[in-house]
C-alpha cells in the first residue's frame, strides 16, 4: 500500500513539475512575443515622424502650399497666412520671414555666414538648444559656406551646433540658399536673411538622423565682416 501511494505521488509529482514547465514556457513565449511587438522598424520609426509632423503643423495653425504654387508667387511665402512650401526634393519645409539683403551666394563664391537660430524637437515636442539670448550676443553660430554649380556646401567653424552635435551643418540648413539673399544690413531699412524650416531627420544633424527625429528652425543668416 505504500509503494502504491508513493508511485501515486510521483506521477503527481512529475506531472506538476511537467505543468510547471509548460507554464513557464508559456510565460516565456509571451514575453518575448511582447518584445517583438515592442519593437520599433524604421518604417514604424518614419510613420511616427510623419504623424509628428503633421500634428505639429495643424497645432500651429500653418498653410502648406506646393513648390509650383510657391513658384507662381515668385518663391514667396505669404506670413498672414501662415504659410510653408513643402520642397519636393528634400521634404523640407520652409517658410521665408525675411528675403535678406544684399545679393545671393554666387556660383563659385565661399563666404563665412553668422547664424542665430532656435531648435525644437517636434517629436519630443521640446525646445533644445538656441543663441538668441543676451548670453549669446556676441557669439553667433558661424558656419563656412562654397556654392558650386549650383550645390551648396558647409561646415560650422563654432558654436552651439558645434559643440552639442558637430561641425556638419544639416542639408535642410542649406536649402534656403537657393531662395534668400545673404548680405549684412547697412542701414535702418535692411534686414538680415530670416526663415523657418521644419527638417526631417533625412536632411537633419546625426542625432536626428539616427534617432529619426524631426526639427523645427527659426534661423537668421548675415555675411560675416
Amino acid at each position: 500500500m505504500f509503494n502504491v501511494q508513493c508511485s501515486i505521488f510521483m506521477v503527481f509529482r512529475t506531472f506538476a513539475d511537467d505543468m510547471k514547465k509548460i507554464v513557464l514556457i508559456i510565460i516565456a513565449a509571451v514575453a518575448l512575443l511582447a518584445s517583438c511587438n515592442d519593437y520599433e522598424t524604421y518604417g514604424d520609426k518614419k510613420e511616427k515622424e510623419r504623424n509628428a509632423i503633421s500634428k505639429f503643423i495643424a497645432d500651429s495653425a500653418f498653410t502648406i502650399i506646393s513648390e509650383e504654387q510657391f513658384v507662381k508667387n515668385g518663391n514667396k511665402t505669404d506670413l498672414s497666412r501662415r504659410e510653408f512650401v513643402k520642397l519636393d526634393k528634400s521634404g523640407v519645409y520652409m517658410q521665408i520671414v525675411r528675403e535678406g539683403c544684399g545679393d545671393m551666394i554666387k556660383d563659385g563664391e565661399s563666404l563665412t555666414i553668422d547664424c542665430r537660430f532656435t531648435e525644437f524637437d517636434i517629436l519630443n515636442d521640446t525646445s533644445t538648444i538656441y543663441n538668441t539670448t543676451v548670453a549669446y550676443a556676441s557669439m553667433p553660430d558661424r558656419m563656412a559656406v562654397t556654392r558650386t554649380s549650383g550645390t551648396y556646401t558647409a561646415s560650422f567653424i563654432s558654436g552651439l551646433m558645434t559643440n552639442v552635435y558637430s561641425t556638419s551643418v544639416p542639408a535642410g540648413w542649406l536649402v534656403p540658399f537657393s531662395y534668400i539673399k545673404v548680405g549684412r544690413p547697412q542701414s535702418m531699412t535692411e534686414e538680415c536673411a530670416k526663415v523657418r524650416l521644419i527638417v526631417p531627420h533625412t536632411q537633419g544633424h546625426a542625432y536626428a538622423s539616427s534617432n529619426v527625429c524631426p526639427y523645427f528652425y527659426t534661423i537668421t543668416f548675415q555675411r560675416e565682416l
